[in-house]
């Protein structure tokens, strides 16, 4: 009995322990893929590889400091929160691409709500906004019985030109100081508040997806939906749940730009998208469903976000950095492809 009782306090009591044997258990499996040349793991190998080029290439350029590191995980924190609810989206057998197109919607809520009724009511709006977005995804997708993919397409197009219209594209300063300190240039000592907000949404994410049967129902939605409907799952609401907080998680990361940024911009987050999803993919989510890595997409984010610092300071220019997210996603497919025919 007591050791039943120690492992259900597990969770709780050790997270952080938990987490890092997550962590340590994904880079094994990770690394006997690679060797056997299955799925996206030898993506990780060759992004590791490259970032050793960049540490060669790039030395006394300070690419492998600590301020360095601290300073890549701040700049993927949107990028790592939205790739973990994409985890959960792709996990049940559907996908998002709004998630991005949410970002400017929320950050132009924020900051035209903020100077009229206060941070909290303002913060509240911006994010029920993204949830709204999610819900209206999901019904559809239920509902009508209409892919995911075309629904999220087509208000991915929409919302692109909503956020072009509350101020004909023009930037919306925020320069309250409690909103920019708790969404973006704050810190707690020597920690940036930026890394809090990553290292909470893994924490949280790991726990819902390994450890609760909300997590659970994810999967076995995403594994096999009908099987997963004869045993008593909702698979609906389960689908309509992730993809509420997918929409929520693109207005979180409008509000965590806005903070960085002191200001609402109608292409915040513009180029997201490819990035969000390559980390997904990269951290093991089988594209096909039923499979997912919270850890995996954190890691994936930083080592996208490690890459496109290298490829910065070496100068290459944003339409190059964005074919090399592409590449890197076109990779991945294949890869997943390949793993899948080998299974058969």
């Amino acid at each position: 009995m007591k050791a039943r009782i120690s492992r259900r306090r597990a969770p709780a009591d050790g997270v952080s322990g938990t987490v890092s044997a997550e962590f340590s258990a994904w880079l094994r499996t990770a690394w006997i893929r690679a060797y056997r040349g299955q799925n996206s793991a030898v993506l990780i190998v060759a992004m590791l590889a490259t970032i050793a080029v960049f540490a060669v290439l790039l030395h006394g350029t300070g690419y492998l400091t600590v301020g360095n590191f601290v300073g890549i995980v701040r700049q993927t924190t949107v990028i790592s929160i939205m790739a973990v609810a994409t985890v959960f989206v792709i996990s049940a057998g559907e996908i998002d691409l709004s998630i991005a197109a949410v970002v400017p919607v929320a950050g132009y809520a924020l900051g035209l709500l903020l100077p009229r009724f206060g941070l909290i009511p303002a913060v509240a709006i911006a994010l029920a906004c993204g949830a709204a977005i999610g819900l209206v995804n999901g019904l559809i997708t239920v509902r009508l019985h209409m892919p995911s993919f075309v629904v999220t397409l087509g208000m991915l197009g929409l919302l692109q030109g909503v956020a072009q219209v509350p101020t004909n594209t023009l930037a919306v300063i925020v320069d309250d100081r409690t909103f920019t300190f708790i969404f973006g240039s704050g810190s707690l000592g020597p920690i940036p508040v930026l890394v809090l907000w990553t290292l909470g949404t893994l924490v949280l994410g790991y726990l819902v997806l390994v450890w609760t049967p909300a997590g659970k129902a994810v999967l076995a939605t995403g594994a096999n939906v009908n099987a997963a409907r004869f045993s008593g799952i909702r698979t609906d609401l389960v689908k309509v749940a992730v993809l509420v907080a997918s929409g929520t998680a693109g207005a979180l990361g409008g509000l965590l730009y806005v903070g960085q940024y002191h200001g609402a911009r109608y292409d915040l987050g513009s180029s997201d998208l490819l990035t969000v999803i390559a980390a997904a993919i990269i951290g093991g989510t089988a594209l096909s469903g039923g499979k997912g890595s919270v850890v995996g997409a954190v890691v994936g984010s930083l080592l996208l976000g490690a890459v496109n610092n290298g490829l910065i300071i070496l100068g290459l220019s944003v339409p190059q950095q964005l074919m090399f997210r592409g590449g890197i996603i076109i990779a991945a497919v294949v890869l997943s492809s390949r793993a899948r025919r080998r299974r058969r």
